[in-house]
Order: structure tokens, then sequence, then C-alpha cells
């Protein structure tokens, strides 16, 4: 603890100064049992200070020490809520595990996963009924401000039904084919889903993924027909579609409106009676699962954890069964949405806990957790998450590096599923190359960082991982295997030296009215798709799956599918492993020197057009010089395309009168002889400014 704090403790408890208390609560709380009781009362003592400003402070209670104690009268700590009845521990241990439902929302996009979210919180009490209730899961400032979910959330809900008390663990998962890792994690703590489905859009191609995510894991689906308030709304349209292609009974499906909160009463009594309590094994150890975790700058790591045996409080020393380090719990609890501790945790319950875990490579997510010298056989966890898209991330300005990096861990804490790895460049300086799950990932992620962590960064253009197989003998003793991964396209070895290229595959769904049937198949085409199915699951929607590269779909595809049929259609993808390809190596060249930096991996068929649109962005990015630059692409010795940056040119004919003819040649001619010379030892070299220029325009294709 601080000097200052002392000082101000002092006046607290020895002086008896309202004025020391309401310093000391100014500053963050320390990591002592004093300063966090008195945090917790920071709210009351707030509104005590706004009362008694102004007034004198008189009588003296046992010789002085107790004149604070005076002041806090019940009369004034009757007129606020104490901050710390957020805090009371409540008891878990009247929530058996028949009591127990642990259930997910997914989801398409915009399909209304939070809005419900938010009318079951009110329903159970959770959050006081207001039309300011919007997305109340959603706590990130990105996704506020892009309308998505983009994190996994939890909240746990109380609810009587039919006499009985049941604990409803409920999670809300983002939408968006990115984070689709997010919702595999979450299915892993749940018994049933809700599989919302918008009744004037239909069954989108999320809504397909999600439906054989939750069907793999041989979840219990509820279907609910969100938004039947919609003027175009065709519940019945929605319901047959349901049937055909989940062959779920229409009578199963739920038809709501969780915007005006019509019969969503029922969704909470469907939970409990078609959902199945958790498995658990009776009288087995403490045994759960690290499902999510969060990163707290005073208490450190917060995990999220399932419990599937025994029960954990505070005071327990645990153990991690990957890393075997161990810990002792400092805080359990449930989310109300809010953190509410709890005097233990038990089997068939999801909650969170504080261990005091600094290191934020301690937590990894889908982690078994135990108690020391009760090992367990570990749960199964998770199939690493796989990154579909690379990009390089490099600080503005060089002395921010160490910020830089301390953001990137515990921002990668929370989204476990992006991989990093050390890269230098000779022009952006030391930085990291990320793997994310795709473009939006991306974005989201670098928004992330932006606001959260107050950090400027340049993104390189995106790039997919590519594979190699080797040919040369001397290669494959280097690399250790015949076949080797590219993510960086610097790295792309020549192809003398490999039998053959191979690029990343992916088949994606589209689901779209039939009317823009010819736009969007042509579309594809242009991206090298090639069509696997194609079916009609109504009488004007049509369902159909292309294997694209995914080098095509990466950037704009998206968009363009978005433009082409006015918002109307849905896409999805999944890995489809990699396929053999006419992959070159192009390099840009200014004045014959390659920038690094500026190295792409093309299909042959598309390598000109990728590199007119490189040359024409730095012609208009690079500052003129006084002599000439050329820009050009290159494959190998052979340059594809070329623009020209023309150079400053002084008037050397500007003292030259009359008509000697002959002059006026002899200082041109030496005028362009100096050019030549100046070109030759000149270096061209590309300004950062310029870099994150076309970066970002090729970011923004």
């Amino acid at each position: 603890m601080s000097y200052i704090e002392l000082h101000w403790m002092y006046e607290v408890f020895f002086i008896g100064s309202l004025d020391g208390l309401w310093r000391m609560l100014t500053v963050p709380p320390r990591h002592t049992a004093r300063c966090l009781h008195l945090w917790m009362w920071k709210h009351p003592v707030c509104t005590l200070h706004r009362h008694l400003s102004g007034r004198r402070w008189t009588g003296v209670i046992l010789g002085g020490r107790g004149r604070l104690l005076q002041n806090l009268h019940p009369a004034y700590l009757s007129q606020v809520t104490p901050y710390s009845s957020k805090k009371e521990r409540i008891d878990m241990s009247e929530y058996n595990v028949e009591y127990i439902r642990n259930f997910s929302i997914i989801a398409h996009v915009d399909h209304g996963k939070s809005t419900l979210a938010d009318r079951l919180l009110e329903i159970t009490g959770c959050i006081p009924k207001a039309a300011s209730n919007k997305q109340v899961l959603d706590k990130l400032q990105v996704e506020r401000e892009r309308g998505i979910t983009v994190k996994a959330q939890t909240a746990s809900l109380f609810y009587t039904y039919q006499g009985k008390k049941y604990l409803l663990n409920l999670i809300d998962t983002p939408g968006h084919v990115d984070f689709s890792y997010e919702v595999s994690r979450s299915l892993s703590a749940c018994q049933g889903v809700l599989l919302v489905v918008d009744a004037n859009e239909g069954i989108q191609a999320q809504t397909v993924a999600n439906f054989y995510l939750a069907f793999e894991a041989q979840l219990s689906i509820i279907p609910v027909i969100n938004k039947i308030d919609l003027k175009n709304a065709d519940p019945e349209r929605v319901e047959k579609q349901i049937e055909k292609m989940f062959d779920i009974p229409a009578s199963d499906c739920i038809r709501i409106s969780a915007k005006l909160g019509t019969n969503v009463e029922r969704v909470l009594e469907e939970v409990v009676t078609r959902l199945p309590p958790p498995k658990i094994e009776e009288g087995s150890p403490f045994k759960a699962l690290l499902f999510d975790s969060t990163f707290d700058h005073y208490r450190g790591v917060i995990a999220s954890v399932a419990l599937f045996g025994g029960e954990v409080c505070k005071g327990n020393k645990i153990v991690l069964a990957h890393s075997g380090k161990c810990y002792e719990v400092n805080e359990v609890g449930i989310l109300t949405p809010e953190e509410v501790p709890a005097e233990k945790l038990y089997a068939g319950q999801v909650g969170y806990l504080t261990a005091g875990m600094k290191d934020v490579q301690e937590a990894q997510i889908g982690d078994t957790v135990h108690l020391l010298k009760q090992p367990v056989e570990p749960l199964p966890g998770f199939k690493p998450a796989k990154p579909m898209v690379f990009a390089g991330m490099f600080p503005v300005d060089q002395s921010e590096y160490s910020n830089l990096k301390g953001a990137l861990e515990k921002l990668t804490l929370n989204d476990s599923s992006v991989s990093v790895s050390r890269d230098s460049s000779a022009a952006l300086g030391a930085g990291w190359r990320l793997g994310f799950l795709g473009l939006l990932h991306l974005e989201v992620f670098n928004q992330r960082l932006e606001q959260e962590y107050n950090a400027s960064v340049i993104m390189t253009s995106p790039t997919v991982p590519y594979k190699a197989v080797l040919s040369s003998p001397k290669l494959i003793k280097e690399y250790g295997e015949e076949e080797i991964t590219i993510v960086n396209p610097s790295e792309f070895p020549d192809k003398s030296l490999v039998k053959e290229y191979l690029e990343p595959m992916i088949l994606g769904t589209i689901i779209s009215p039939d009317e823009y049937l010819s736009k969007i198949m042509s579309l594809c085409q242009t991206r090298r798709a090639e069509q696997k199915s194609f079916l009609y699951i109504d009488e004007h929607r049509i369902m159909m799956k292309y294997l694209f590269p995914l080098n095509e779909v990466v950037v704009d595809f998206y968009d363009n599918l978005k433009s082409l049929s006015s918002g109307y259609a849905s896409f999805d993808y999944e890995d489809a492993g990699y396929q053999a390809a006419d992959l070159v190596k192009m390099d840009i060249l200014l004045n014959g020197r390659a920038v690094e930096e500026l190295v792409t991996i093309a299909h042959r068929e598309k390598a000109y057009g990728v590199g007119k649109a490189i040359c024409e962005r730095l012609r208009d990015a690079i500052p003129r010089q006084l002599f000439e630059i050329a820009v050009q692409a290159s494959i190998g010795s052979r340059v594809i395309a070329r623009e020209t940056i023309k150079p400053y040119r002084k008037n050397v004919l500007a003292k030259c009168y009359g008509g000697d003819i002959t002059r006026k040649m002899k200082l041109l001619k030496k005028q362009a002889e100096g050019k030549k010379k100046m070109r030759k030892i000149g270096n061209v070299e590309v300004p950062k400014d310029a870099f994150i220029s076309v970066l970002k325009r090729q970011l923004d294709k």
C-alpha cells in the first residue's frame, strides 16, 4: 500500500475525516482487504458527501476517533442502496442438478438473439423492465457500435415454474460465421439450444451452420420463430422450411416477438420441460471445463467454468491440467449478468472463478480444472481454432512496441482464436503476424485494440495460408517435412524447388431468393468456384453449395454478394482442405528493386489484374522525385504490369533567348544525363504513409 493511501486511512479511522475517505475512494482500489472493503461503500459515501458538503462536523465520540462513525448514521444509509449488496454471497446449494438447465441462443446475424436474451433477463427479474434495455449482454463498445455480438456472454436466470425454482444458465452467442468458434465453445457447456429464426427472412446460411454444430454436439434443439410482429412476417413458411431442412415438426416451433415480449414466457417454460438437466458424475471430485476467460487489470484472469463434478469454493487449491500449475481460488460466483459472488459452485452449474492468474498465457481455453491432489481424467476440450486469414500487425511508432505487446497479450486472452507469431519488416519494423477466422474478425480485433487499449497499429493486407510440396531433399531436411505451410508471402519458395502448390478451399453455402440466381452464379464463376449442390428450400428460396478457393472469398466476395442480391442473400462457409493450384509469387519493384512488404501470392490467371491494381495504388501514393520512378509487378524475371511516376523537371531553357537551337539541345542533353545518373544511384524509400495507404486500400478493396 502506498504512503498516500496510509495517510488517507489515518484520516479516516483516527481523525474521522470524510474528506480523507472521499479522496481514498476516488482512486482505483489496491489488492488489500481494507481498501476493497471501503471501495464497496463508495456509492453511499458519495451520496453522503453530496448531502453533507458544506456542513460543519461536530461531536466527538471516543476521543475524536468516532467522528466519522457518528455521521455514517443509518438515516443517511437508508437513502441509498449500498454497493456491497451486489457483492453479498449467495447460496447455490439449493439448486439441485435436476433443477438446472444450461442452454445457448444460436441464430443467423440480426435474427434477434440479443433482444430475446434481454426479454429473458427481464422476465426472470435479473434486470428491471425498461425501454433502454438493448443488447444488455453485449458489453463491448465494438458490439454496440456495429450492432452485432462478437463475444459469447453468460447469465444465470432464476425462474419459478409450477412452484419449483430453476437455475437457467443462458449463453448468448455470436451469429457471424467468423465467430463460429465462440459458438462451438459455448455449446460445450450446454445441454440444449434455442435456434432463433427470423419470421421474415427465414432460414439463412448461418442458421444451417449453427444447427449442425448443435446437432453434432447431440444437444436438444428448440426452434423459435422471432419477429412475428413484422408486417411481412410469414411464420407458416418458416415452419415449413424448418421441417424440410432440419426434420423438426412444425408443432415444436415457438412463435414469438422478442421486441414486444409476445409469447416469450413460453420459451422459458419449454426450456424447463424440453431440455435435459446436466449429466454429472455422482460423488466424483471437482472437475470443470474452462470454456471462456477475460482479463481484469486488478484481479487477473476471470475464468468461465462449467462444473461436471464436485464443488469448489474460496480457498480451494486448484490445478489446471494442461499447465500443471496450482492456484488458490480467491472468488467464485455466477453472472446475472453482473458478477455475484457465491459461497460455492456445485456440479452442473456454470459460473466464474478468480485465482490470481496474472499471466495471460496461464488460462488455456478448453483446459480441465481440478483440485490439488485429486487428479481427474481431462475433459475432451476443443479442437484448436484454425486461422483462415493472416495479416501483419506493426506499431505506428516503434517506441510503442512494448505497450502494444502487452495489449496484444491481454486481448488474445479474451479472444483465444487469434494465433500470434513474431514478424519483422525493413520498412515497418518489428511486429507480429496474426491469424484470424475471417476478415470481420480481423476488423473487430483491430477496432478493439484501438478502443480498449488506445493502440494505433498498421495492419498489412490479409493473406491466406498456402502449402507447398517440396522436391528438394535439402529443403525437406531443413524444414523436417515434405509439405510446408506458407503464411508470409515473402517466404514463398521458388517453383524449381517444389512439386506443386496447394491453396486452401472452402465449401460455401449461399441462400437467396431465386430471382438473383443468374447474378450469383456469374459472381461465383468469376471467383473460380465449382458448384456442388442446388436445392429449393421453399417456393422462392434456393440453397447452393460451391467449392471456393479461400483467397477468392476472403476480401470482397461477401460485399459483392450482398450488392447483387439487394441484401437478401446470406453466405456461410466451412473448411474444405487444400487443392493443387497454379500459384505464382508476384514481386513489386521500384526502379528494379523489390519491396519485400508488397510481395503477393496470386493465381496465374489473375496475376495481371492484381499486379496492375497495386502498381496504380503505389503510383498515387509515392511522392514524385527529381528522377523517374518505375513501379513494376513481376513474376520471376517477367514484368507483367508497369506504372511510371514522372519526375520533377527544372526549366533549363528559362535563360535562353532567341533561336540558338544548338545551345538548347546541349542543355537538355546535359539535364537528361544528370537524371539518368541520379536514377542509377538514387534510392527510392516508400514512405510509411504510402504503405498505410496501399495496405488500407487492399483491405477495403
